[in-house]
């Protein structure tokens, strides 16, 4: 497929959404509103919550710049979004209802205009980052098949690909199920059929009677992208119950603007959540992961016992900033749709040159070509090139095969452009 045809099937992807780029006027203007319909600890009388503004010795409340700087004015005044609030709504602490509102409308936003969700459909929260929304996503389906059907631990498994993120490994060991990596073809990075089939009956007849699966939108080494549906049809094919997460930690802000063809999103019935990053693509701070998941989940995961928390609590870590969804939101308005999908655009264009100038240098690597992620054999690479450039192994306990580029922001023009002239200097 030509390039101009995906930039026409992307504008018409475009065109079907409905969120608006705002001014700076009106995102200070939303923010500060929202503040001020939160209770503030400087303003109300507020004696029964373990928590204030930031300390006034190291963050100045009253300095200057704070008037035009809405993301730090919410950072200082400190808002807890404990809970999950497109869940609770009106139901849930009401301390902070302002910008919590802003988060709930942050949720729809990401959940219906990027992941296609049907109207008020997915309920979600700004976690610390992908890695504890991707464990939020096992933690939800381990207590669903506990309590759906009775299952013991030693018959819940999470599978994934042997290139998706650690955290399925970390999830797995902190909720005692198991874990199944599925080896992937050397070259095209796509989970392996046999293996696949393989490990499926291994795990059956190991007493393995469900399975989480794991679809990944970019691998964090490669930008490789599973196919959801080879998946679905091989567990439904061992007749093994499944859920199936979506890891869209690296690929969740690029992917469904670069390839309006995905099929990774809550349009396909048989996703049932999907985590994102907004601290990667979205260049937002730290902290900023986001989990979706659709309606009627989140209760497997409430903590009943928090009942001084007005709403219960659904999430692992408790109490959170409410600045962090902010930033997200602020981002999203700032750029709209199309600007953001420009931004996008020139990031696979830069990576596009990129790998042209690999491919007359004779390297070998892995790119999906919507992504910004290039992986080289490291074999190919020359000596000191991966320490200039900062560049990431697959391995840095043992021998690297792959030195992985990542074409951000800060690399377009200058940086991409000396990479490839000190790679034809060395190898010529």
């Amino acid at each position: 497929m030509g390039k101009n045809h995906i930039q026409e099937k992307g504008a018409m992807y475009l065109c079907r959404m409905i969120w608006k780029k705002q001014t700076k006027g009106e995102i200070k203007e939303r923010i500060f509103n929202a503040l001020d319909a939160n209770r503030n600890y400087d303003s109300d009388y507020i004696l029964g919550i373990p928590g204030t503004y930031l300390d006034t010795a190291q963050f100045h409340r009253d300095a200057h710049f704070l008037e035009d700087a809405p993301f730090l004015r919410t950072f200082i005044n400190n808002p807890n979004h404990i809970g999950c609030h497109t869940l609770t709504g009106d139901e849930g602490e009401d301390m902070f209802r302002g910008t919590q509102k802003i988060e709930v409308e942050l949720i729809r936003l990401i959940s219906e205009e990027i992941f296609k969700a049907e109207a008020k459909s997915v309920d979600g929260y700004v976690a610390p980052g992908g890695t504890e929304a991707n464990i939020q996503a096992l933690w939800i389906y381990r207590n669903y098949f506990k309590a759906e059907y009775g299952a013991k631990l030693n018959e819940i498994a999470v599978l994934f690909s042997e290139d998706s993120h650690y955290s399925f490994y970390k999830g797995a060991n902190l909720l005692s199920i198991n874990a199944i990596s599925v080896s992937v073809d050397e070259h095209k990075r796509s989970i392996s059929e046999d293996d696949l089939k393989t490990k499926l009956a291994e795990a059956k007849a190991k007493g393995i009677k469900y399975l989480i699966g794991i679809a990944n939108m970019s691998t964090t080494m490669f930008g490789s992208v599973d196919d959801v549906d080879f998946l679905a049809d091989a567990f439904e094919e061992y007749n093994l119950p499944y859920k199936i997460h979506v890891d869209g930690a690296f690929g969740g802000f690029i992917y469904p603007f670069t390839n309006p063809d995905s099929k990774l999103h809550f349009a396909n019935p048989r996703i049932n959540s999907i985590t994102v990053d907004a601290h990667k693509m979205l260049m937002a701070p730290y902290g900023t992961g986001v989990f979706l998941i659709r309606k009627g989940w989140m209760h497997y995961a409430a903590t009943t016992e928090a009942k001084y928390v007005q709403g219960l609590d659904y999430t692992m870590v408790g109490s959170r900033s409410g600045a962090q969804a902010i930033s997200i939101w602020m981002i999203l308005m700032t750029h709209g749709p199309q600007g953001w999908a420009n931004t996008m655009l020139k990031l696979i264009q830069e990576t596009d040159k990129l790998c042209e100038a690999l491919d007359q240098l004779g390297i070998e690597y892995f790119r999906n070509p919507h992504l910004n992620i290039v992986s080289m054999n490291a074999k190919q690479v020359p000596a000191g090139i991966p320490e200039k450039y900062r560049l990431v192994s697959n391995d840095f306990e043992g021998e690297p095969r792959w030195w992985k580029i990542v074409v951000m922001q800060h690399t377009l023009g200058k940086v991409v452009d000396t990479f490839i002239s000190d790679m034809r200097a060395a190898l010529a």
